[in-house]
């Protein structure tokens, strides 16, 4: 990563926050740089999602928002409604909370990080006043294991609404990073 990139980083998040992503982006680039060149490595694919059961003839299917399309309300978690939180702080730590619970447990990891990470994406999810995702951009892009990537974003689409934000300064945005292992789970680094 180009130190102008780590400047811009660290203007977007604010100094607290980017001081400790850039500690932990830096770590994690020199194991990286110190290591010998990886095999390529094959994904390993995650399981299907079922199948929905058809709807009845004549009935109108209804979206369920944040859902992709193989999935129905029955192949979803049931997720607590979000509580009123009064900082960003505490938005982003219940965001993560609800990005964990809505993972299928065999794609999450709650322990302690390994000391190398397979791949390390960092997301920024734009809000409506009422917590669905209006847009979400890709702050970081690892240089390998690239599909890390769309797993967060569906992990971040899974669990969303997040909860109102109306309430809370503007913009309406927060940021996320994975922390991927090598076997493909990951664990949102506001919860480490």
């Amino acid at each position: 990563m180009r130190s102008t990139d780590l400047r811009l980083i660290a203007r977007r998040f604010g100094s607290s926050t980017a001081g400790a992503w850039l500690r932990t982006v830096t770590v994690a680039s020199v194991l990286a740089g110190c290591s010998s060149p990886m095999p390529p490595h094959q994904p390993t694919p995650w399981p299907a999602s079922p199948r929905p059961p058809a709807p009845a003839p004549g009935a109108v299917p209804t979206p369920t928002p944040g859902l992709a399309s193989t999935e129905n309300a029955a192949t979803r978690p049931a997720l607590r409604p979000p509580a009123e939180v009064r900082t960003w702080t505490e938005y982003r730590r219940q965001a993560a909370e609800r990005i964990v619970a809505a993972a299928d447990p065999r794609h999450t990891y709650l322990g302690p990080v390994p000391e190398v990470l397979l791949a390390i994406p960092v997301l920024e999810v734009e809000l409506n006043a009422d917590g669905t995702v209006r847009r979400i951009d890709v702050l970081r892009q690892p240089s390998q294991a690239r599909d890390t990537t769309q797993l967060a974003i569906d992990a971040v689409r899974r669990a969303a609404p997040f909860g109102n934000v109306s309430r809370l300064p503007r913009p309406w945005k927060f940021a996320e990073t994975f922390l991927f292992d090598d076997e493909r789970r990951f664990k949102p680094r506001t919860l480490d």
